[in-house]
């Protein structure tokens, strides 16, 4: 567990965390060891945000695919305070690249000289590529290059045509032309993190159960500790008040509870609705929240009778595919969690008013099964067991030229209003480990603040 300041020297406040995802429960966590009475407010009727679990068939598992690394200390130290970090199984796994004509293993070196869709000279090219950003520290330089530029300068013309441009389009759509190098930087930084340690290779890693048995875990420990939880609270709106002895206070406004007032809110929505429901903010915090530019997802989970391929995570960079990447689970965690059957993902990053959300799960299905076909020669509709769909228009920020300066601050002009959200994730990609040491950074800011005004 991360270190905290001295509770004892630190006054209790009434606190609000808004939102159950990951940062507010990790936020909840730490505020409430850190002496204050916490209360988190989730409107959907669980816990979890985009790691909460959901019912698929007969099979109960996670709404969009997670894996933990070895090298995600943050992820580790969490499990490790809810007693399941030692319960969890280390797998290595298989890449598999599909070109639009045939599925390739991509899971090691010999496999990268072997890519058919690259010549000799452009796969040494890309290979220096992921070496040299494996080894650059200063991320901050790298947000004022376009990722275009800066690839195909490193990989040549060709590579970025053939791999980099269908990947960044894949998952940033025509987004890409607007994005920094910081993003592949970032990603490459996380896969590489293990071999700087020392490691030989990377292990993936996941906990019997899944998200539903942290989550559940999550819950207990929090309510064991103190920490008020209510869900199906979906805050409308939050404003400044002063009390009887001037003090300022924030009046939360919610779903299923009324009116409650707080000492601290600290929101952990997207930036978009903590600009909707927060009162009071100046133009320039406003702007800046609403400005924030997000990709969205829909992504297909699916049970099967018997697996499509051995590989985790397969690259797609044919664009006529209707998701962007395949992501057999099943690869990767034991069948045996699935009841004997195969679990795939069939993401599709996409903008937030992509026409796409508003289809029926029948025509998805129909779409993303008709692909399927294409990729994998054996597949039967007919081996589907249960098909589910999950739409979430908001999912990551685009990182943008400049990112990190076009930011809102994490603590705004109203006094005790905070504002922790995957948009201020500014130097990683979005994935739970980088969520919660973005929330552990700001527990421990706050509780120095709160250290620093008793003491002063």
């Amino acid at each position: 567990m991360a270190p905290q300041p001295d509770t004892e020297a630190v006054s209790a406040r009434k606190v609000a965390v808004v939102g159950g995802g990951l940062a507010g429960l990790t936020l909840a966590l730490r505020l409430r060891r850190g002496g204050h009475d916490v209360t988190l407010l989730e409107a959907a009727p669980q816990l979890g945000g985009l790691a909460s679990a959901w019912r698929l068939g007969p099979v109960v598992w996670d709404r969009h695919y997670h894996v933990t690394l070895l090298s995600d200390s943050f992820t580790r130290g969490i499990l490790r305070d809810l007693d399941l970090e030692s319960e969890m199984n280390w797998v290595e796994t298989k890449t598999g690249f599909y070109d639009g004509r045939r599925l390739v293993s991509l899971s090691n070196a010999l496999d990268y000289l072997r890519l058919p869709a690259l010549r000799l000279l452009e796969k040494l090219r890309l290979a220096a590529t992921i070496l040299y950003a494996s080894r650059i520290q200063n991320w901050q330089s790298l947000e004022t290059i376009p990722v275009e530029t800066w690839l195909t300068r490193l990989s040549g013309a060709g590579t970025f045509r053939k791999l980099w441009q269908p990947l960044l389009r894949a998952k940033l759509g025509d987004g890409y032309h607007e994005t920094s190098a910081a993003f592949i930087w970032a990603t490459i930084q996380r896969l590489y993190a293990a071999r700087r340690t020392g490691l030989k290779k990377e292990m993936f890693g996941y906990v019997p159960g899944g998200y539903a048995r942290i989550l559940e875990r999550f819950g207990e420990r929090l309510r064991a500790e103190g920490v008020h939880l209510a869900l199906g609270a979906r805050v409308k709106s939050i404003r400044a008040l002063a009390d009887a002895t001037g003090e300022s206070r924030l009046e939360v406004s919610h779903e299923g509870g009324g009116v409650e007032v707080f000492d601290r809110v600290v929101l952990t929505t997207t930036p978009r609705v903590a600009a909707a429901v927060c009162e009071g903010l100046t133009p320039d915090e406003r702007t800046r929240l609403e400005g924030v530019a997000y990709q969205g997802i829909l992504c297909a989970s699916l049970l099967l009778k018997r697996p499509l391929a051995d590989y985790y995570l397969s690259y797609l960079t044919d664009p006529e595919l209707p998701f962007t990447a395949v992501v057999e689970m099943s690869a990767f965690v034991d069948r045996a969690q699935f009841g004997g059957h195969s679990l795939v993902y069939l993401p599709k990053y996409t903008t937030p008013d992509d026409p796409l959300f508003g289809e029926s799960d029948e025509t998805v299905r129909a779409q993303f099964e008709a692909a399927l076909c294409r990729i994998y020669p054996h597949f039967d509709p007919a081996d589907v067991l249960a098909f589910r769909v999950s739409r979430v228009r908001e999912v990551f920020p685009l990182p943008v030229i400049g990112y990190s300066q076009r930011l809102p601050a994490m603590t705004t002009s109203i006094p005790g209003l905070h504002v922790v959200s995957s948009a201020h994730i500014v130097n990683g990609t979005l994935n739970v480990n980088d969520t919660v040491a973005l929330a552990e950074r700001a527990a421990r800011s706050l509780l120095a603040s709160d250290l620093r005004e008793a003491q002063s």
